[in-house]
């Protein structure tokens, strides 16, 4: 039977199961499915969007009978490959439309399903004085539960309270073979015996596809104050970052250097947008004139906190009252004296009243095409780290000048003992389906637009690359591995020995998400 007749029955199957409407088979949609924000693939042979658990089930099946590749796709904000086949003829398995969130207030529990967004989650979570404690990465207007716990990230409350993978309880996983596997024998606890859960947390859905996801519930601490401090140095901004990190009194904190104040956070700009910023903060504060005070100090600012200094750290701080969000505010003051100066807090505000913004920034602030790479890096790494990486691309300014290619950087906590850095890297190229699909016509309309650069974009990934390789001689960890960053090849034989066999005994055909991690 030729490979035509099998995906034509293989497609025909999954509409008679699913519905003529969640299957995509022809049309400029696969062209979107086929890109991520960094870029493109080979084309799904089909796109699946179950609306239920068992709708899930039953399309696996189906693919497994059939032998095709499965891959997850959550809110599609990846730009690691992570849904992205080489080679192509996989089924796209879009998650989106599984979106029921079950609330048990009582059990301080709520179970979502994976294609829920982090924002849906916090407007149902708000209305009842409840928060995950991880609460989602910076783009949770896009970004799932399940893509998260599937990649690993952070953000919101990380310094607190860790990263996507510390705020999961259990999962429901559909295994290749369409049951479902529930990682824990409690309801009330995650780490009874070995910990399943957390195998299936960074998989890249190479174990099989999240269905449900349960997250420990916490209260909404009502008050906050939120800090920034501008620093001249590096060295001096990663020691206040390291003390805020251990002392731990934030909810979150992230740091930028000057290139990206000045442009992606600038770019927040219009009356629009800050008629937004001002409704949130007096909405957000619970009380209206210290509300009104603070707009006030943030107009008075001006646009002089996104040029205070080489390197910005931008705080937010909960309490239970006033006086514990001050007291915590005060102690920080005091941790942080004599390595920066306090700055107007216009920033953290703004991101603490609006905590997803929109997908605006998978383009630079002049329409630039833009993939962020990080690293995860040990303390004692992380000096030594930016000095070569400042070395590394002051040897090659000349040629990025001539093609149009720059950086920025953005760093957060990973915890007590890890330090992210994270390289924003832009060049001037046309936009893919992705970008049109994701921003739309009218805002692409008002952005600079640039024609097909093939130079520019194959000396980006020549940097992307090298960028990484230098991040793994300092012995970087990643997140959202999918196929962009090493993880296979750091692995002892007996590490990889293990993955292999379990790999083997919940997809014995090798049908999920082929490739990534390096399996």
């Amino acid at each position: 039977m030729s490979s035509a007749i099998v995906e034509e029955l293989l497609v025909s199957a999954l509409i008679e199961a699913l519905g003529a409407d969640a299957v995509i088979h022809e049309g400029d949609a696969l062209a979107y499915f086929s890109n991520d924000v960094y870029r493109g693939g080979g084309a799904p042979q089909a796109v699946v969007r179950p609306a239920s658990v068992e709708a899930l089930q039953e399309a696996v099946r189906i693919c497994a009978a059939a032998g095709a590749a499965m891959v997850p796709r959550g809110g599609g904000a990846s730009y690691t490959d992570a849904y992205l086949v080489p080679e192509g003829g996989h089924v796209l398995f879009d998650t989106g439309a599984l979106d029921a969130i079950e609330i048990d207030a009582q059990n301080a529990v709520v179970t979502v399903e994976a294609g829920v967004t982090w924002m849906a989650l916090k407007t149902a979570l708000d209305a009842k004085g409840l928060r995950t404690p991880f609460w989602g990465p910076f783009s949770g207007i896009a970004a799932t539960v399940g893509g998260s716990v599937s990649q690993n990230t952070l953000s919101h409350g990380s310094t607190a309270h860790g990263i996507s993978a510390q705020s999961v309880l259990s999962m429901d996983v559909v295994l290749a073979s369409g049951e479902v596997l529930s990682t824990s024998a409690s309801s009330a606890m995650r780490f009874y015996g070995p910990d399943l859960t957390g195998l299936f947390t960074g998989d890249c859905g190479i174990f099989g596809i999240k269905a449900r996801i349960r997250l420990p519930l916490l209260p909404v601490l009502p008050h906050f104050e939120c800090l920034s401090f501008a620093f001249d140095s590096f060295a001096d901004y990663h020691a206040a970052s390291r003390k805020a990190a251990m002392a731990r009194l934030d909810d979150s904190h992230f740091g930028l250097d000057l290139a990206l104040s000045q442009g992606q956070i600038g770019r927040q700009d219009g009356m629009g947008a800050r008629l937004k910023i001002a409704a949130e903060v007096l909405r957000k504060a619970p009380d209206k004139m210290k509300g009104i005070a603070q707009l006030v100090r943030m107009a008075l600012a001006g646009e002089n906190p996104m040029r205070a200094g080489a390197y910005m750290c931008h705080f937010m701080i909960e309490g239970f009252d006033a006086d514990e969000a001050a007291h915590k505010a005060k102690i920080l003051r005091r941790l942080l004296s004599g390595l920066g100066r306090e700055i107007a807090n216009s920033i953290p505000t703004f991101v603490h009243s609006v905590p997803f913004a929109p997908l605006f920034n998978v383009l630079g602030p002049g329409g630039e095409r833009w993939v962020p790479i990080h690293g995860v890096l040990a303390h004692d790494q992380v000096v030594a780290f930016d000095t070569a990486y400042k070395a590394l691309i002051a040897d090659r300014k000349t040629e990025m000048e001539r093609l149009g290619v720059w950086t920025g950087t953005m760093f957060s906590p990973v915890g007590a003992s890890g330090f992210l850095y994270e390289v924003a890297l832009y060049w001037p190229d046309d936009r893919t389906a992705y970008h049109r699909t994701t921003l739309g016509a009218d805002y692409l309309g008002q952005q600079p637009h640039f024609d097909a650069n093939e130079e520019s974009r194959a000396y980006a990934d020549d940097l992307k690359r090298a960028i990484v390789a230098l991040m793994q001689a300092h012995g970087a960890g990643h997140f959202q591995l999918g196929r962009a960053y090493p993880y296979r090849q750091r692995l002892s034989p007996q590490a990889i020995s293990l993955l292999s066999a379990v790999k083997t005994e919940l997809d014995p055909k090798g049908l999920m998400n082929p490739g990534a991690l390096g399996f």
